[in-house]
C-alpha cells in the first residue's frame, strides 16, 4: 500500500488521482500506524514550512516518517514535502525540519527580470542515474511553484538540477529516499511516468 501523508497542507487528492491513473492505489492517512505499515510513502506539501512542520508535530507524524525512511521504506517528498526532509529552513525565520537529509532551505535571490515565486514549466538536468527518472529524457520539463529551494550539504544526493537562472537542486535521491521540488502530479505525461516509476520500485 502507498500511503500519502495527510497533514492538511498538500494537494493530496491530485497525487492520489495521478497514482490511480497509472494503476496504483494509494491511501491518504494521518495515522502513525498506517505510515509504519505502508509499503511506500509520499510526503506532499503546499504552503509555509513552519506551518507544515507544526502540523506534522501536532499529529505525531515526525518520528514515524523518520523511522520509515530509516527502515528502508521507499519515500517520495513533493515540493514542500522535499524541503521538510532537510535540517533547516529560512522561510519566515529559522525553522527545524525533519533532519533526514543535511542541508538548508533558502529563498531565491535572482536578477530583477526573474520572478519569485519560480512558477511554471522548467527543465531538469540529470546529475546521476535514478530509477525515478527511468524513461525520462535529459532536459525534460516539469511544473514548478516555489519561492525557496534546498541546498544539500552533500551534493551527491542531487538527482537533478534546474536553472533559475543559476542551477539549483530540483530533485534528490539517497537510497530509498526520493524528493522533487517540482509537482509530478501537475506535470502531465512525464509527471505520471515519474509517479509510475516510484510506485514500481
Amino acid at each position: 500500500m502507498i500511503a500519502i501523508i495527510n497533514y492538511e497542507m498538500g494537494n493530496l487528492r491530485s497525487v492520489q488521482k495521478a497514482l490511480e491513473k497509472v494503476g496504483h492505489q494509494a491511501e491518504v492517512t494521518d495515522e502513525p500506524q498506517a505510515i509504519a505499515a505502508a509499503d511506500k510513502l509520499i510526503l506532499p506539501g503546499v504552503g509555509a514550512f513552519a506551518d507544515a512542520i507544526a502540523a506534522l508535530r501536532e499529529r505525531k507524524l515526525i518520528e514515524p516518517i523518520r523511522q520509515a525512511v530509516a527502515d528502508g521504506t521507499p519515500t517520495l517528498g513533493i515540493c514542500l514535502g522535499m524541503q521538510l526532509l532537510f535540517e533547516t529552513s529560512y522561510e519566515d525565520g529559522k525553522h527545524q525540519g525533519l533532519g533526514i537529509l543535511p542541508g538548508e532551505v533558502v529563498r531565491f535571490e535572482v536578477p530583477h527580470e526573474y520572478k519569485v515565486p519560480h512558477m511554471g514549466w522548467n527543465q531538469i538536468t540529470k546529475q546521476k542515474d535514478s530509477p525515478l527518472f527511468e524513461g525520462i529524457d535529459q532536459g525534460a520539463y516539469f511544473y514548478f511553484v516555489h519561492s525557496y529551494y534546498v541546498v544539500p550539504t552533500d551534493p551527491s544526493v542531487t538527482a537533478t538540477t534546474t536553472d533559475y537562472p543559476d542551477p539549483f537542486t530540483s530533485s534528490v535521491q539517497q537510497g530509498n529516499l526520493f524528493a522533487t521540488q517540482f509537482h509530478p502530479e501537475k506535470s502531465q505525461r512525464l509527471g505520471l511516468k515519474l509517479l509510475e516509476n516510484f510506485a514500481a520500485l
